[in-house]
């Protein structure tokens, strides 16, 4: 299956989970589109960016893998990328996001209440589409199983953004924990999404652990170059400012570092407390960070973790060509530009 034929597969599972709903809820739904790109602020049919859409390709990739047919994954997939966008809802009233994809969150145009509730009921969409596995022949007994892994994985999700919540603006926090936090919040759902596609497919005990190592890998070096992009991201391709993290005092990979390790680890922490930094500060503190090496530091945890998920590949015995479509994807994103 094509990559185009992908997202598309993608996109209509995730619809066919939606209810048909009556006159006076419709406009409840058409929000949900809207967060979604399928509809503009005035809740017309659109086409917006939808995202990479990764976490349910690695689920249908992963079902290949150990050879299974993708399309009876792809409520699986429709599941995953609900969950992930129910997250992001969320994520941008907490966060106090205005924008997202280029255009206004949902909170900012129908208010932070209905913002809340349209993500609660995107949570339960994700379900329904996870239900929809039964309709494509998998067995009873499966769906219940990637039922409860999945809820297990939301729970890991929120006490992931329970962390980022409590660490936020916490200058003493060390790598140990920044890591238990992204694991929690990125990786747990690219885990979930290559070992659930994986157990869809009706792949071993043995091929569902090694699927689900690779995503939990593959989700952390994601989440780091996301850290390095952050700082030293070139806004033509990634469409944020230079330095755009730390003109937010976000507490990522390569500012903890230098936090422990600059020379000037004071005066950036100083920086760092500033309510609205301005260029100057922001030059500053890239200078602190990179004279502590902090860039080349996070680059090389970045590859631990991107060896971990090939390492994790190598232990599965299965299809060759969809192993070999996910070792592509993980060569793709270490070192990605956007």
């Amino acid at each position: 299956m094509r990559q185009s034929d992908e997202q598309r597969h993608i996109r209509a599972a995730m619809a066919a989970a939606f209810p048909d709903a009556e006159a006076r809820v419709a406009r409840y739904y058409a929000m949900q589109e809207y967060h979604l790109g399928w509809r503009d602020e005035q809740l017309q049919p659109a086409d917006s960016d939808p995202g990479k859409l990764i976490r349910p390709r690695l689920s249908l990739i992963a079902c290949r893998a150990v050879g299974g047919d993708p399309i009876r994954a792809l409520p699986l997939a429709a599941g995953i990328q609900l969950i992930h966008d129910f997250s992001l809802i969320h994520d941008d009233i907490e966060d106090d996001s205005a924008t997202r994809r280029g255009r206004p969150t949902l909170w900012t145009i129908w208010g932070l209440a209905q913002g809340i509730n349209a993500g609660d009921g995107m949570l339960v969409i994700a379900h329904l589409a996870i239900h929809r596995l039964s309709s494509n022949g998998i067995a009873p007994e499966v769906v219940l199983e990637i039922l409860r892994r999945f809820d297990e994985t939301i729970l890991t999700i929120c006490e992931g953004q329970y962390l980022d919540l409590l660490q936020e603006g916490d200058l003493t926090i060390d790598e140990a924990a920044y890591l238990a936090m992204i694991g929690r919040k990125t990786a747990a759902l690219i885990a979930a999404a290559a070992g659930l596609g994986a157990l869809v497919g009706g792949g071993s005990a043995d091929q569902v652990a090694a699927l689900t190592e690779f995503g939990t890998a593959l989700g952390l070096a994601f989440q780091i170059q996301d850290d390095l992009l952050g700082i030293w991201g070139d806004p033509a391709i990634t469409g944020k400012p230079a330095a755009a993290d730390l003109y937010r005092r976000k507490l990522s990979l390569p500012v903890i570092h230098a936090l422990r390790h600059a020379p000037h680890a004071a005066a950036l922490a100083d920086l760092l407390q500033q309510p609205e930094p301005d260029h100057q500060d922001v030059q500053r503190m890239l200078a602190i960070i990179e004279e502590a090496g902090s860039r080349a530091a996070t680059e090389a945890v970045a590859a631990t973790h991107h060896a971990r998920a090939l390492a994790a590949l190598d232990a599965v015995i299965g299809d060759a060509a969809a192993l070999g479509e996910l070792r592509a994807l993980t060569g793709a994103l270490l070192g990605r530009t956007a």
